[in-house]
């Protein structure tokens, strides 16, 4: 009897179907649990089906340019024309295949990104890929990328930022960067379409800090896990059309507050959410969290809050200016551990605490992820010497931590709600 070769499913289709098997439970869990939807908040909800469940392409026409991280500016990408796309993976199926190319105890979201490339399975393929050399293994990521065919690019970024030494290191980097992107993309970077690109950033950036202003009120219009996918969009949606399903948004939810729909309880717990990036569609521990009766009303991550935060601060618009104060804003804004001190992202953590009110503090570190691992401990004193209670999780992209973690983070909710009710 002769197999029928249309019945067999081949490794790329096996892999699609895995990763929308991951992708349309989570989007079910966002859209089936929330008792009082948000009907602009199923933009982003089909944009996530249409790329990772459909394999939608959304930018066929424009040169894609693969970033490794968010230190890489996006306003020169945009000023040449080009799309970034974020190519953080959040997907364990992506993970598995990654573990034949690192080591067993490599970061959960290095070893899905390889995955993602030894795969060759793209939605939309990068043209080029600019890799900072931030993390220790998103650097040797690079490399091993480069060796599946793919043109990498190392940006070179300090490890320090106090410095004017440092400062001036990282403006020649992004100088070179600029010109590299320039001539690969035979177009040249001029004062028009840099100041376009950082106004349309900036008015992103705004809107995202109109909807966090949503988030510090005393009652919450919407789920931090909802927040994390609008900011996961960023990653590679078309930018006007993000623009577009924000302005919508912030309009809902306005008229859902004028209205009093709110979604938390007077005492489910404020938390602040920081370590390891929550990346589509690994949102176990933010997803655990709030079915825990606890809302997160911010962030320190650098796939959310930390991305939209800082704008780039323009004295003069010209050339050589745009370029410095771009520099500027992805630098000495940053508060990502990889840094040798951590002072900053200590006083960052502990005003997003007092400016949305939070309760407690979450920090997730992943298995493999040193940075986050190794300054985790001055973190907690820091938080304890403020009287600011913190749960630190270590976690990894596997669905089968989540009764453990479950356990520890009700036990911790319960906790911060007793605190509550005993102050009234």
């Amino acid at each position: 009897m002769s197999l029928n070769k249309q019945n067999i499913e081949s490794p790329k289709d096996r892999q699609n179907r895995h990763k929308a098997m991951e992708a349309i439970r989570v989007l079910n869990n966002l859209k089936e649990d929330f008792k009082y939807p948000i009907k602009a908040m199923d933009y982003f909800y089909d944009l996530f089906e249409r790329v990772y469940c459909k394999n939608e392409s959304l930018h066929k026409n424009k040169v894609k340019v693969g970033v490794m991280c968010i230190q890489i500016p996006s306003e020169i990408i945009y000023a040449l024309d080009c799309v970034p796309i974020r190519l953080c993976n959040g997907f364990y199926t992506d993970d598995e295949i990654g573990s034949e190319f690192l080591p067993q105890k490599s970061c959960p979201l290095i070893k899905a990104t390889i995955g993602y490339f030894a795969s060759d399975n793209f939605i939309d393929k990068p043209d080029i890929i600019f890799s900072p050399t931030t993390c220790d293994q998103k650097t040797k990521a690079g490399a091993i990328i480069s060796n599946f065919g793919h043109r990498v690019v190392d940006v070179d970024y300090p490890r320090t930022k106090e410095s004017e030494a440092s400062r001036e290191f990282w403006r020649k980097s992004v100088k070179n960067f600029a010109i590299t992107l320039s001539k690969f993309q035979s177009k040249k970077l001029n004062k028009k379409n840099l100041k376009n690109s950082i106004s349309k950033i900036g008015y992103a950036q705004s809107l995202y800090h109109k909807l966090s202003s949503f988030r510090q009120s005393n009652n919450i219009s919407i789920r931090g896990v909802d927040v994390f996918l609008i900011t996961n969009a960023f990653f590679f949606d078309n930018i006007n059309n993000w623009i577009k399903a924000m302005e919508a948004l912030l309009k809902e939810l306005q008229n859902r507050v004028d209205s009093q729909i709110y979604i938390a309880n007077k005492i489910s717990p404020r938390i602040l959410y920081t370590g390891s990036p929550p990346i589509f569609p690994n949102y176990k521990i933010p997803y655990l969290i709030e079915q825990s009766d606890a809302i997160i009303v911010a962030d320190e991550s650098c796939s959310s809050n930390r991305m939209f935060n800082d704008m780039a601060g323009v004295d003069e618009w010209l050339l050589d200016d745009m370029l410095d104060s771009i520099s500027d804003k992805y630098l000495k804004a940053c508060t990502c551990p990889i840094f040798t001190k951590n002072e900053d992202r200590i006083r960052r953590i502990i005003h997003l605490v007092k400016k949305y009110q939070a309760d407690g503090v979450v920090y997730q570190a992943f298995a493999g992820c040193s940075v986050y691992e190794l300054e985790q401990r001055s973190v907690l004193e820091a938080m304890e010497k403020e009287g600011i209670a913190i749960l630190y999780l270590e976690s990894d992209y596997s669905p089968s931590q989540s009764g453990q973690l479950s356990t520890r983070i009700e036990a911790f909710i319960e906790a911060l709600k007793n605190k509550k009710r005993n102050k009234k």
